[in-house]
């Protein structure tokens, strides 16, 4: 028997026909359905931003410039000198506000992250010179102690001189044995320390101190054990004007 190829190709034809019209039909509505998830998408995108901003949008009065505070600039050249001389007042009245609140007196500023110790007297400034403040550097005791852990920093904060002392004597405190590998010691005698201090020292609480140094050449460095070091002519000047009780502020 002999095969028809004339038959075959109008029997496979229809067939291929009809597979098409059912692939196109189902793009088709894939492809709408897509569309119509991204317009929905789109709607409540922008509801939900039109409502979350809490802003109510509409055009700038006549005869004004829109700035972004809370107030417009007047156009008009009468209007603008008046509301610079507004400026102009509000400005004296801050700066009124702030020498209020300004210490009075002689006080100590010390900027810790310049490494910078100010003398000031009102608003005069008397000295400004290079100091060094805490390193931040950790260290830890190893296993033949307690496991003690001490972060050299200088705090920040408002303080006052507590005392005053000529000629300190440093009373070394656990770490700084620990810090150089040796036993800590029992006895008081044994952790007296002459010298290392300068000539004075401005005590302010919890250990820390302002006073001299014998390393002069590491001021303006972050490299104390968080008290606040100053070269010795710098040191004398301070001495002169700051008693008991004169406020520190350490930022």
């Amino acid at each position: 028997m002999s095969l028809d190829k004339s038959n075959v190709a109008n029997e496979t034809l229809p067939r291929a026909t009809a597979g098409a019209s059912v692939v196109v039909r189902t793009t088709s509505r894939v492809l709408a359905l897509v569309g119509l998830l991204v317009l929905l998408a789109l709607t409540v995108g922008i509801g939900a931003a039109a409502r979350g901003t809490g802003y109510v949008y509409g055009a700038v009065p006549p005869g004004t410039m829109a700035v972004a505070a809370d107030e417009a600039v007047p156009f008009s050249v009468k209007g603008q000198k008046r509301y610079v001389a507004k400026l102009h007042s509000q400005q004296k009245q801050l700066q009124a506000a702030l020498q209020g609140l300004a210490p009075k007196g002689v006080y100590v500023v010390v900027d810790q992250t310049q490494n910078r110790i100010y003398l000031k007297k009102d608003q005069e400034t008397i000295l400004n010179a290079a100091c060094s403040a805490g390193s931040g550097l950790i260290l830890k005791e190893g296993d033949w102690g307690k496991g003690r852990k001490w972060v050299f920093d200088t705090p920040r904060g408002l303080f006052k001189v507590k005392s005053r002392q000529e000629n300190p004597v440093w009373k070394k405190p656990d770490w700084a044995f620990v810090e150089e590998g040796k036993p800590i010691p029992k006895r008081d005698e044994d952790r007296m320390d002459y010298g290392t201090l300068g000539e004075y020292s401005f005590q302010l609480g919890d250990g820390y101190m302002i006073h001299g140094t014998l390393y002069e050449r590491l001021l303006g460095r972050s490299v104390t054990h968080g008290c606040i070091r100053v070269g010795r002519d710098d040191l004398r000047k301070v001495w002169q004007l700051v008693p008991v009780g004169t406020p520190v502020y350490i930022y």
